[in-house]
């Protein structure tokens, strides 16, 4: 008889490599976002556009592989508390440090336009027209927005527990997110990520699945030759950057868009790898489970607020006066200026009694 998930579910266990696949995720999501220079930056497809575009796809499987790991453990997290006791944890540990944190973001750009306009450039400053596009700007464009959009997945999965692990649930998620990957294509509705509302919830869905049949999903994946994943993994990234090429050729508004066909199969493979190569040992150091939300409510302000303030003594020519060498320097220069900035203050953050707002409470991590 199949399982499901209101009458039964998958043993908890200490599933250490989580932490260290974690690890890498945010890294890669930190680096999709300072890689991140603006679309439709070159007007032909040379050295540069391809630097540029291959910098960005490397990094492209965070999002997708941080809802599969989500979806991985709530088969843990909802066995063993009550959808109110769930809630309320993920008030706690999740939903409130947003709240912080994006506030701190909003009143940082607010302060930034002020005195661009009535310091550096001279302007009025009309508080309310800013008001409402910087709510726009965090709430809707920033990384901010998939909290929002986790929460809803998290609801949609609890309304549908009792058949978490009906194969119909799947089957009509997936048409969901397919939905949004054709939509690149045809721009029904505008094709950007706050569009894609129900776009991710198939992998929460597909995460539960795999911890349910984890001992054969990963008997398969260990019995598996390396070189199987490094080169199906170096053909989906080829296929990924082809299709950056083609919706770039469209005019697309939105070509390195998450919910590619070619992203998806580029994630998932990517994944797949991790689970190989799972005995990095990076929890040492970076303590992904104390940090790794922490870096992700931090690094957006940091990208927005602070980067260009260190760049600007560096006299950067601009992105398309740049070599494809010096391109390339320059995007891995910005994401580990970001990334070792954020870490830094996350783990100071983490020595003092606020540490809870990173998501770090002693009973909830």
């Amino acid at each position: 008889m199949q399982q499901n998930l209101g009458n039964s579910a998958p043993a908890k266990r200490n599933y250490t490599f989580i932490d260290n696949i974690r690890c890498i995720a945010m890294m890669s999501i930190v680096a999709d976002h300072a890689f991140s220079l603006g679309d439709n930056l070159f007007k032909g497809y040379d050295a540069n556009f391809w630097v540029y575009g291959f910098n960005i796809q490397i990094a492209k499987f965070g999002t997708i592989t941080f809802f599969l790991m989500a979806g991985f453990l709530l088969g843990d997290k909802f066995a063993e508390y009550t959808p109110g006791q769930y809630l309320g944890r993920r008030f706690k540990s999740t939903f409130k440090p947003w709240i912080i944190w994006s506030l701190v973001f909003l009143v940082a750009v607010m302060i930034r336009e002020a005195v661009l306009a009535l310091r550096i450039y001279h302007d009025p400053f009309d508080f309310w027209a800013q008001l409402l596009h910087t709510l726009k700007i965090v709430y809707l464009d920033s990384n901010y927005w998939f909290i929002i959009n986790f929460l809803i997945c998290i609801g949609m999965l609890l309304i549908f527990k009792k058949v978490l692990y009906k194969w119909q649930l799947g089957a009509g998620l997936m048409l969901c997110t397919l939905f949004y990957s054709v939509n690149i294509y045809n721009e029904w509705i505008f094709p950007v990520h706050t569009t894609a509302l129900f776009g991710f919830v198939f992998f929460l869905w597909l995460g539960a699945q795999l911890h349910k049949n984890w001992d054969f999903v990963e008997r398969r994946i260990l019995s598996a030759p390396i070189w199987v994943f490094v080169t199906l993994f170096l053909i989906a990234l080829c296929l990924a950057l082809a299709e950056i090429r083609l919706l770039t050729s469209h005019g697309s508004v939105d070509p390195f868009n998450t919910l590619r066909i070619s992203n998806i199969i580029y994630s998932l493979i990517a994944f797949g790898l991790l689970v190989k190569i799972k005995n990095l040992d990076l929890v040492s150091y970076f303590k992904p489970r104390e940090t790794t939300y922490g870096i992700y409510l931090v690094h957006y302000i940091i990208i927005y607020n602070v980067l260009g303030e260190i760049l600007i003594h560096f006299n950067v020519p601009a992105v398309t006066q740049m070599s494809a060498a010096g391109l390339f320097v320059y995007q891995y220069s910005r994401f580990l200026i970001v990334y070792l900035l954020t870490l830094g203050i996350v783990k100071g953050i983490n020595r003092t009694s606020f540490k809870w707002v990173i998501g770090n409470n002693v009973t909830a991590k």
